[in-house]
């Protein structure tokens, strides 16, 4: 008697291996997502409490526009989106909305990401 597998043997198998790495892949690309918004939520969070504890409690006052120089207390790996774009550039899932703005200088502010598997998450200003 031979040893050795049949060609249905090895089809079954080669079928389960394919199978199995669709459903990995699948569940790769769903974790990575959730990944990419937890980065991005936690951006916002950073540029929040870089506007509100040393920008505003610096200036009385919120910036019109974001700038690196009024997110300074934020670490920059958190001013920017997964792919690299900082905040308000095209593309980005990040977003940064002034309100109540004279002569560059806002009483309240909306940060907004938007993210892959949840609703938007959004941060408004304290005051």
């Amino acid at each position: 008697m031979k040893k050795g597998f049949t060609a249905l043997e090895l089809v079954i198998a080669i079928c389960f291996v394919g199978v199995a790495v669709f459903f990995f892949l699948m569940q790769k690309a769903t974790i990575d997502a959730y990944a990419r918004d937890d980065h991005n939520k936690t951006a916002i969070n950073a540029m929040y409490y870089a506007l509100e504890d040393v920008y505003h409690f610096t200036y009385g006052y919120y910036p019109e526009a974001l700038t690196e120089e009024a997110l300074r207390g934020a670490d920059p790996l958190y001013t920017v989106d997964n792919a690299g774009n900082f905040v308000n550039s095209v593309g980005s899932a990040l977003h940064y909305e002034p309100e109540n703005c004279t002569d560059a200088k806002c009483e309240s502010y909306v940060l907004r990401a938007t993210l892959e598997k949840e609703t938007d998450f959004v941060k408004r200003s304290r005051n």
